[in-house]
This record gives C-alpha cells, structure tokens and sequence, in this order.
C-alpha cells in the first residue's frame, strides 16, 4: 500500500512540470548542454538571453562588433551551466587581453590544461547556441 503511495506522489510530481521557464537541450558534439530557455508564443524554444555575470560584463565592456546585451546574456547563460566562478572570472579576462587565452591554452600547468579543455567544450557550445 505505501509503494502504491509512493508511486501515485511520484506521478503527480512529474505531471506537473515547471513554470516560468525551462531547459533547452542542445546537442553540441558528443555533449548534450542545457541552458535556460523560454518558449515563443509559436512553441519555438529559445535560449533565455538575460543572464549576467563576470562573462556578460566583460563582453558588453568589450569592443567587439557583435555584443549585445541578448548575445553577451545568451554566453553567460552557456557559462553558467558550462563553467564554475573561478573559471567564468578567467574566461572574462579573454576579453580584455585575447593574448591570455593563448598563453593559457600553451601553458604546461595542469590547472590550466584542465580549464582549457572545459573553456573550448564552453565556447563550442555558446557559439552553437547563441550564434
């Protein structure tokens, strides 16, 4: 009787779903990447574009053609899901000093062969998603 219970509240869970938005799958390469989404009135799933964060920031600074805020939202909201705050904060520096992302992309440190490997999955994705 109680695994019936359980089972009965567990469906009804899972029936109702969420509200406000939800996450857009995207297969990117071997990786399925989920990032905040909301739906058109036409049923088209689209990326939520709003987020900020240290990534956003450095690109809406930066002087790049391209920013706007939806853009710069739409590759914090891939962060977000894709990188942790230390590697977001040294992913914004990129913008500012592109250099830097090469020095750290030839560099022996593991630390840094560990965040090149998570940066460029990031980047691959933000580029697949937001354009």
């Amino acid at each position: 009787m109680r695994f019936l219970i359980a089972v009965t509240a567990c469906l009804a869970l899972t029936a109702c779903g969420g509200g406000g938005y939800r996450k857009a799958d995207r297969d990117i390469g071997r990786t399925t990447v989920r990032v905040p989404a909301t739906v058109t009135p036409g049923g088209t799933v689209r990326p939520l574009r709003l987020a900020s964060g240290p990534i956003s920031k450095a690109c809406l600074n930066s002087d790049r053609k391209a920013r706007s805020r939806e853009k710069c939202g739409c590759i914090q909201a891939v962060a977000n899901d894709s990188l942790g705050n230390n590697d977001q904060r040294l992913a914004a520096t990129f913008y500012s000093d592109p250099h830097r992302a090469q020095v750290i992309r030839q560099s022996d440190n593991s630390n840094h062969e560990r965040f090149w490997k998570t940066y460029k999955a990031y980047s691959e994705s933000a580029a697949a998603i937001c354009g």
